[in-house]
């Protein structure tokens, strides 16, 4: 029987591993936010700094995790990330004060990081070139996949505590993603595979020097590119919506609009529906459509959306903002990464990645601490959620201006 392409079962390995984060961690971080509060009496200012303070942590070491992935790939990265990620769950349990909740939260982050959203679209991105956008899209299903157990995650919080749901949590990240750590490998031609596949016709896909007699980008000449600054601005403008919604949605229909946490997990389940839709259309038309303009509309509905939720006068409302905002986050998401291979290449891609953090950060920081702080200066999240919807459908100009660069010519 023929061998399966073994790109596609990283694929298939990582979005396990993504629905495992984005069930228990990314899109679950709202429930413990409103939880915390409830409970621990602290404020949004103070829980907002734990998400600013793993944000600083990836900006931080991202050149660093660049430097290592380039040079020795993401599978060991991805081990030490699980193990480290399982045990922040656990220390998270036994916490008592803000300070020990800081410290767990960060190191519960940096394992997210170490085996998350990074070093797993660099692999995928070692292996993929025509199929680049459908590979890291189909991998993004298990994230999107994950908000619809939020409302799980928030009755185990409301049944069990927040504590014994962190407890467990830690145990099935030992037990689901360390095993599927092992399944990747760093590049097809040491295993004897090609990049997209046996189907790709020898060279048909790209290498470093090409047959036009250019070469993939290094770091610093990627650095030198108007493409590589606009790029990673949009996409900082971007998270200022995904952070922010995020880590103060469930909040702000809880304590702003009066709903339950259990029934402000039921939007969270229809974004993610959405999301889904998103990415689904990503895998599709990623590969076939111009990534740079698809993304400038993502953009417009990311500030549709957040505008929804921050004004909702009903239901309705809070539907066309789960709808809206999670499509575009589903559809723009892959395309971040997918857009950067194919400006800068593959040889360098991790350490591009990991220089684009250090701009990325401001908008995963600031968007939740904008919201945060102007909440407790105002009593509410409608300015706050204004500022960031604006900003949003401001950033969709930086995708505009963000044309392809001419690669260097080779020797």
């Amino acid at each position: 029987m023929k061998r399966p392409f073994h790109g596609w079962i990283m694929v298939g390995a990582g979005s396990l591993v993504q629905f495992v984060q984005g069930t228990l961690l990314l899109q679950a971080f709202g429930a413990y936010f409103a939880v915390l509060r409830d409970d621990r009496g602290w404020s949004k200012t103070e829980l907002s700094g734990a998400a600013a303070m793993h944000q600083m942590e990836a900006a931080l070491l991202g050149p660093l995790l660049g430097w290592f992935l380039d040079r020795f790939g993401a599978q060991w990265l991805i081990r030490i990330g699980t193990i480290v990620f399982g045990c922040g769950f656990l220390l998270l349990s036994q916490i008592d004060s803000l300070l020990a909740f800081y410290g767990a939260f960060i190191m519960t982050a940096l394992g997210a990081s170490l085996c998350g959203f990074f070093p797993l679209n660099v692999a995928l991105i070692r292996w993929f070139e025509r199929k680049r956008a459908r590979a890291l899209a189909t991998m993004q299903l298990g994230m999107a996949a994950g908000g619809l157990c939020v409302p799980l995650v928030a009755w185990a919080l409301a049944t069990f505590g927040w504590r014994a749901t962190a407890f467990a949590s830690g145990l099935l990240v030992m037990a689901i993603c360390l095993p599927l750590s092992f399944v990747f490998r760093s590049r097809p031609e040491d295993y004897g595979e090609r990049v997209d596949g046996p189907g790709a016709a020898a060279g048909e896909t790209a290498a470093p020097e090409q047959a036009d007699g250019t070469r993939d980008f290094t770091a610093r000449e990627a650095l030198r590119t108007r493409a590589f600054w606009l790029l990673s601005l949009g996409h900082s403008f971007a998270l200022l919506v995904v952070m922010a919604v995020n880590t103060h949605a469930i909040t702000h229909m809880k304590e702003g609009l009066g709903y339950t946490i259990e029934a402000a997990a039921v939007v969270i389940t229809l974004q993610t529906v959405a999301q889904l839709g998103g990415v689904a259309t990503g895998a599709w038309i990623g590969d076939r459509v111009d990534k740079r303009l698809t993304s400038a509309g993502c953009m417009l509905g990311h500030a549709t959306g957040l505008l929804c939720l921050a004004y909702a006068p009903n239901a309705a409302m809070l539907v066309a903002y789960a709808v809206v905002h999670g499509f575009a986050w589903g559809l723009r998401g892959p395309l971040m990464q997918a857009i950067r291979a194919d400006y800068f290449g593959r040889s360098a891609i991790g350490m591009i990645l990991g220089l684009s953090f250090m701009i990325i950060v401001i908008g995963q920081v600031g968007g939740p601490m904008i919201a945060g702080i102007l909440s407790d200066i105002t009593g509410n999240y409608r300015a706050g959620f204004t500022v960031l919807a604006v900003l949003a459908g401001l950033g969709s100009a930086f995708f505009l201006l963000a044309r392809r660069p001419a690669r260097p010519r080779a020797g």
